[in-house]
């Protein structure tokens, strides 16, 4: 009985990677024989996606590696690729991955050139704030002050659009924000949460920003596939093992330390939607 459980559970693994490769982005010889199993991230974002030297940290970061574990492939068998917003379709689409977390929001839009399993995580845009400012505790509250965001963004026109009293200030990344934000410059940095609170939450930041938590938006982050893969199912349920487990909230709470972030609990953990 036993001999035969182990078989299936072998036999499960094997097919899971044989239709990742089936994409044709994995399936590399490694040099022992091992298939590897490309996974698109973003090498610059705190917290989420980040390459730290020859490693790669964060939340999105920690699901795919657990995710990639459930079907079959180690640590070591994971190519990490670099993909920033404006290159996830495309990445998919010409099968340069088999998967992208990169805070990778499910939208209708998207649906019509790739695939989605999830959600894994369901953000929401916030303000962040020095962290001593109780002046701020919402856009409502932004009336006569700075707000900042990356050029290009929608966070920051989304609120200027509904807030005409805020004085939008654009800057080339978040980091940009951030020195602004600590030296006065401005008075709050919008987008994503989670994304603020991985910003907050980096040694050099530690302590000195804090996350409004007070979210205006929905962000279901999946986890972004070609639509020929066939694995969605599966990875639905690694990522609802994950949760289960504790394992998600781990990583949740490791990558957003000291930054008083806790994630809309209406919405997380969230139940992965049915694989269409």
């Amino acid at each position: 009985m036993r001999k035969s459980r182990i078989s299936a559970v072998a036999a499960m693994a094997a097919a899971a990677a044989l239709a990742l490769t089936g994409c044709g982005g994995s399936g590399g010889d490694t040099g022992d024989g091992g298939d590897t199993v490309k996974i698109g991230i973003k090498f610059d974002q705190p917290g989420l996606g980040f390459k730290d030297g020859e490693a790669y940290k964060g939340f999105d970061v920690d699901v795919a590696k657990y995710v990639a574990k459930e079907l079959g492939f180690a640590e070591d068998k994971i190519e990490w690729v670099s993909a920033p917003s404006a290159n996830r379709e495309t990445l998919l689409e010409t099968k340069q991955v088999d998967m992208i977390f990169a805070t990778y929001s499910i939208t209708d839009a998207r649906k019509e050139r790739v695939a989605f399993a999830g959600p894994y995580f369901v953000a929401g845009q916030d303000l962040l704030v020095r962290q001593d400012d109780t002046s701020i505790t919402g856009p409502d509250t932004l009336t006569g002050k700075k707000l900042c965001s990356v050029t290009g963004s929608t966070s920051a026109k989304k609120v200027s659009d509904s807030y005409p009293g805020v004085a939008l200030v654009e800057q080339g990344g978040y980091a940009d924000c951030l020195g602004l934000l600590e030296t006065g410059g401005i008075d709050a940095v919008t987008t994503d949460d989670i994304i603020l609170a991985g910003l907050a939450a980096t040694p050099a930041n530690k302590g000195k920003f804090k996350v409004v938590g007070n979210t205006f938006s929905e962000e279901k982050y999946g986890v972004g596939l070609n639509k020929e893969n066939t694995t969605c199912a599966d990875i639905n349920k690694a990522i609802t093992k994950m949760i289960d487990s504790g394992e998600w909230e781990k990583s949740l709470k490791a990558n957003t330390e000291g930054t008083g972030y806790t994630p809309n609990a209406k919405l997380n953990p969230p139940t992965p939607e049915p694989c269409a």
